[in-house]
């Protein structure tokens, strides 16, 4: 039995994964470990490219664009060693990190998984990243910028207070290592998710057979969005900063952990919203002397973006199990 099954879930990204797993096998000692790779129909070469490199690789097909739940399960089904380490194509070791989180699992019987601190490919930490459920919650809503919005979200929706520094109420999913004896007691990842918010969700249930823990002093790089081929067309603005398969996931994560009444506020939010933005933006051009319909496209998208949200209304309210793919 090797201590450490390595999941990696590819999707057409065949030479990030070389640059990871070159970046594993540089930096990683003392440890014994095995690399599973779960293949979502990716189409291409990808298979022959990785194993022509790292022949010992598992392999594993899907037979379809499973997303990161599904597929992760699958690796977990045939993981042989006694801790799991959910691991991001796009991500690289820069040190000795693996063996470094093992060393905390072996100590601490009172921890159900750890994961280290991102940072960017510049080597400088990762800005905004959410480790408590209330900043993530705080995050949905679109209320005008400034300290009295933030006041009264936080008293809302506090963060909890922990004596550990490191002690987190969730963990990446980019870089996530556990027993396998936690994930039986758990339950694995909840495969209604297709991507995004699956971690989130993970991280309820894992803390409640441990703490989790963000080690500051262990680090990673993480290019991001290695698998989204819609990265660089989305264009962020105040009212349109979620992507429609990242807030589908994340209803459905807040309909899960929180119940119908969080649910329903955060859907009726968003489509109260829709006459606000719009009134808003015909006050600011008629202010500038434009005709009032000027410059809506942000105003649109977010329209046709509460529609794809209202599209899984059903069911979300009533948690249905499924596929919830955008």
């Amino acid at each position: 039995m090797p201590d450490l099954s390595i999941i990696i879930v590819n999707y057409k990204t065949p030479q990030l994964i070389l640059n990871c797993l070159a970046s594993v096998y540089e930096f990683t000692n003392g440890v014994s470990f095995e690399v599973l790779i779960v293949d979502n129909q990716s189409n291409d070469n990808s298979q022959a490219i990785i194993q022509s490199a790292y022949p010992d690789v598992r392999w594993f097909q899907t037979g379809y664009n499973a997303g990161f739940s599904r597929a992760n399960n699958k690796g977990i089904d045939e993981a042989n060693g006694r801790y799991i380490l959910l691991l991001n194509s796009d991500t690289l070791l820069i040190d000795n990190v693996l063996a470094h989180c093992i060393q905390v699992l072996d100590s601490r019987p009172d921890v159900a998984a750890v994961s280290a601190m991102q940072l960017m490919a510049n080597r400088q930490f990762r800005p905004n990243l959410y480790t408590t459920f209330g900043q993530m919650r705080r995050a949905f809503y679109i209320l005008p910028g400034g300290v009295a919005s933030e006041r009264f979200l936080y008293r809302l929706m506090p963060d909890p207070q922990f004596s550990d520094p490191d002690q987190v109420e969730w963990l990446s999913g980019a870089f996530l290592m556990t027993r396998k004896s936690v994930i039986e007691r758990a339950g694995k990842l909840d495969e209604s998710f297709f991507m995004y918010g699956e971690d989130v969700e993970w991280g309820y249930r894992l803390g409640q057979q441990g703490k989790l823990l963000l080690l500051h002093n262990e680090k990673f790089i993480h290019l991001e969005y290695g698998s989204s081929e819609d990265n660089q067309q989305h264009v962020v603005t105040h009212i349109n900063r979620f992507k429609p398969q990242v807030q589908v996931s994340q209803l459905l994560w807040v309909r899960k952990q929180y119940g119908v009444g969080a649910y329903l506020v955060l859907i009726l939010h968003y489509i109260l919203m829709i006459p606000v933005v719009f009134i808003w933006k015909m006050a600011v051009n008629i202010r500038d002397r434009r005709t009032p319909w000027a410059e809506m496209s942000s105003q649109w998208a977010y329209t046709k973006n509460v529609g794809i949200f209202l599209r899984f209304f059903w069911k979300t309210l009533f948690n249905r199990p499924g596929f919830y793919k955008v």
